[in-house]
């Protein structure tokens, strides 16, 4: 084990062995082990935006086992699904990557202003999998928001008394919020402060925009002269959130962006800022499998320091 992954699980003292061990498994796999750099493979995208949205654009990608092994052959350090998928290939590429079963989901059937999301797996589910965390999503700004913070805290403390580490999907969205205010950089660090506070060990967040939705917090901003303007400086911002950094904070790829010189600059973007890495998936599984390996293979790059400038 690296001094790296030693000293990042030192900041969660409250710990079992068995979850810092899980936690160390996500650390030390694939190409960035031991870094302390994280790229994760996510594909919950079927469920959440629909089958053909989401796999259409590279058809081999319907089959749940091409996303194990584009996690695989990519060196990602871990691959995150809900039930369904993970039960398809969990057997077959039993312990050749770390999983994370993704136990709540929401599709888009309906539009819903104030969105909640179903349980849809369970511990027992993800202990039976082989996984080693859960994966959670909590939608602040909602109507429902107190009602996800009350299934999350229950399910992260079942899942660390199983062992077994916690990552939550921090995604600021409702009707208390704007469209510009589910980016913006004083509710996407709120999410993060939140989400921690409810025990994650890891939260998925959006980039932030310099956008501040809160009049209250742009006075506090303006006022201590908080640094936002560019992408880097708001990502450190996010990571100060995070328990002043001892919260491991990684970022949603989003959308696929057709011009990968853009996205590789928002990855540089994350490493300049102190971020902890990405969880890519739409950007990996919509692509050719040749290309989302080049394209992951230089993201990586650029988390070891290799990148350089665009």
């Amino acid at each position: 084990m690296t001094p790296r992954i030693r000293e990042i699980l030192s900041w969660y003292g409250a710990d079992s062995p068995g979850t810092l061990t899980n936690l160390a498994r996500l650390l030390g796999h694939g190409r960035l082990g031991g870094t302390g750099k994280l790229v994760i493979l996510p594909v919950d995208q079927g469920f959440e935006h629909g089958p053909a949205r989401s796999f259409a654009p590279n058809p081999p990608a319907y089959d749940p086992r091409y996303h194990f092994e584009l996690a695989i052959e990519a060196g990602c350090n871990a691959y995150a699904a809900p039930l369904g998928f993970l039960e398809a290939g969990a057997r077959q590429f039993a312990g050749e990557v770390p999983l994370i079963l993704k136990a709540n989901d929401a599709d888009v059937l309906r539009d819903d202003k104030d969105p909640s999301q179903a349980l849809t797996g369970s511990v027992r589910d993800a202990l039976r999998l082989g996984c080693c965390a859960v994966g959670f999503t909590i939608y602040p700004g909602s109507a429902h928001e107190l009602e996800m913070y009350g299934q999350l805290r229950a399910c992260a403390q079942e899942g660390k008394e199983a062992g077994l580490a916690v990552v939550v999907w921090s995604y600021p969205r409702g009707s208390a919020l704007s469209k510009a205010g589910e980016t913006a950089i004083d509710v996407i660090g709120y999410g993060v402060q939140i989400a921690a506070q409810l025990g994650a060990h890891i939260i998925k967040v959006k980039l932030p925009t310099d956008h501040i939705e809160q009049d209250a917090a742009r006075k506090v901003f303006e006022d201590c002269a908080i640094p936002i303007a560019t992408q880097a400086e708001r990502v450190a911002h996010i990571v100060q959130c995070a328990f002043a950094g001892r919260r491991i904070v990684i970022f949603s790829g989003g959308a696929t962006v057709p011009d990968e010189a853009t996205f590789l600059d928002e990855i540089r973007a994350i490493h300049d800022g102190g971020g902890f890495g990405s969880i890519i998936g739409r950007n990996s599984f919509q692509r050719p499998k040749a290309a989302a390996l080049e394209m992951l293979g230089k993201v990586m790059d650029i988390y070891e320091g290799k990148g350089g400038a665009a």
